[in-house]
């Protein structure tokens, strides 16, 4: 594919815990045919680093970004197996980086985990970073902006930068799993967050079992 005809998805992770969740979803989108514009921000390494004990590297991201995304949700390696060839990443303080202007060819943003730190930078226009930065892009270009917030209780603060966020167009989406999908496995509670952050960008999955009605599906598995 040349560069003219790519279009990716920019995944953008932020402090918060939930890196599991942000690896479902860059699992999912690279099994949907997805390309991908990966930003890693300063806070979420050392979160990264304590949930998985992987130090993400610029310089080596491809490596440990392939044995992150191979890691299960439960912290056991070589659990899948994920082609990293379709990501390109993005050092977050680069502030000239593609995802940085308009006129960047992208589908657009997913912010998983996001923090309340994240979460007000956006909904501020602060662009103190690449993530947030490609944020604001996404929200004035009109394009699609999921905002997996993580973090729990929310203050007034907060839920004020929520509200700013979703009449600004972004959808916000708790990482709040749900139970009917008859989840067995922290696995399965991770996924479920993935599958609904996937569903609300409009990229196809099958990472949960979806609701048809009928009472009981979730104890049956």
């Amino acid at each position: 594919m040349s560069q003219q005809q790519r279009q990716p998805w920019i995944v953008g992770v932020s402090g918060a815990s939930g890196t599991p969740f942000a690896a479902a979803v860059l699992r999912g989108l690279l099994a949907a045919g997805e390309s991908v514009d990966l930003v890693v921000s300063r806070a979420s390494r050392l979160t990264l680093l304590d949930e998985t004990g992987i130090a993400f590297r610029d310089a080596h991201w491809q490596e440990d970004l392939r044995d992150w995304l191979a890691r299960g949700a439960d912290g056991k390696p070589r659990t899948f197996e994920v082609d990293v060839s379709r990501v390109r990443h993005w050092a977050a303080g680069d502030l000239a980086a593609g995802p940085s202007s308009g006129s960047y060819p992208a589908k657009g943003m997913l912010i998983v985990p996001a923090s309340t730190a994240c979460v007000a930078g956006v909904a501020l226009g602060l662009s103190k970073d690449l993530l947030q930065r490609a944020a604001s892009v996404t929200l004035k270009e009109r394009r699609k902006l999921v905002v997996a917030v993580r973090e729990t209780p929310l203050n007034g603060q907060t839920l004020k930068h929520l509200v700013t966020l979703d009449e600004a167009g972004a959808v916000v989406l708790p990482a709040s799993p749900a139970f009917y999908a008859g989840a067995t496995h922290i696995q399965d509670l991770v996924d479920f967050v993935a599958g609904r952050v996937l569903d609300a960008a409009g990229v196809p999955h099958r990472l949960y079992r979806r609701w048809e009605g009928e009472l009981g599906g979730g104890s049956r598995g």
